[in-house]
């Protein structure tokens, strides 16, 4: 039977860049889609006015990989890691290269060398429909985590409410408690007030408690 074939996983951040001109729109912040697979991965970046893609095929990422003696699994890995979320300790650029196409790069450090890697994207073909796939895409996340939010909430609440009952049911045992034992000390202190009345006048009587 054959495997089935991995779920590819999606990611979106927003990462601080340099950029040749801060003050163009969207100057200094980017947002990086990125689709994930076993062997591959595909980008989509826009800086809210444009949009460039790449889709970095089964032989460039294996080429890449070889080229920084990594298995591709390890190389899509530490990709991941610093296209998925913004790293603070690594340098983000974005810049032009050539006929409207730009470079994404960043660096990391490797056995106490500081290394970059680059990759090429290209003007989208359909600019808004990739900028709205991107928005989307970030709508939909941030509506899954405030959902999240919600039910860890109520759960905590209820959490809140179970653990109040708790310790309402508590004090009431430890009231009963009190009341019972303040009931069976008065009650031993009349027999034996009884009892040492008794044994005065030479009365034998049997307690029973």
């Amino acid at each position: 039977m054959a495997t089935p074939a991995a779920a590819p996983r999606h990611s979106c951040a927003k990462l601080s860049v340099a950029v040749e001109d801060p003050k163009a729109p969207g100057g200094g912040g980017i947002f990086v889609k990125a689709t994930w697979l076993p062997t591959r991965f595909s980008l989509a970046v826009t800086d809210g006015a444009g949009a460039w893609v790449a889709d970095a095929s089964d032989a460039e990422v294996r080429l890449r990989a070889e080229q920084w003696d990594q298995p591709v699994s390890e190389y899509l890995a530490l990709a991941e890691r610093y296209l998925a979320f913004h790293q603070p300790s690594s340098t983000y650029s974005f810049h032009e290269a050539g006929n409207g196409n730009r470079r994404l790069s960043w660096t990391f450090e490797k056995q106490g060398t500081k290394l970059e890697w680059r990759w090429k994207l290209q003007q989208s073909p359909h600019t808004q429909q990739t900028i709205a796939e991107v928005l989307d895409f970030l709508m939909d996340a941030n509506i899954r985590l405030s959902e999240e939010v919600v039910r860890k909430t109520q759960s905590f609440d209820k959490l809140k409410q179970e653990a109040e009952k708790c310790l309402q049911q508590s004090e009431r045992f430890n009231n009963e408690k009190a009341d019972f034992e303040q009931a069976s000390f008065t009650k031993v202190q009349f027999l034996v007030s009884i009892y040492s009345m008794c044994y005065t006048y030479g009365i034998r009587v049997i307690l029973s408690l």
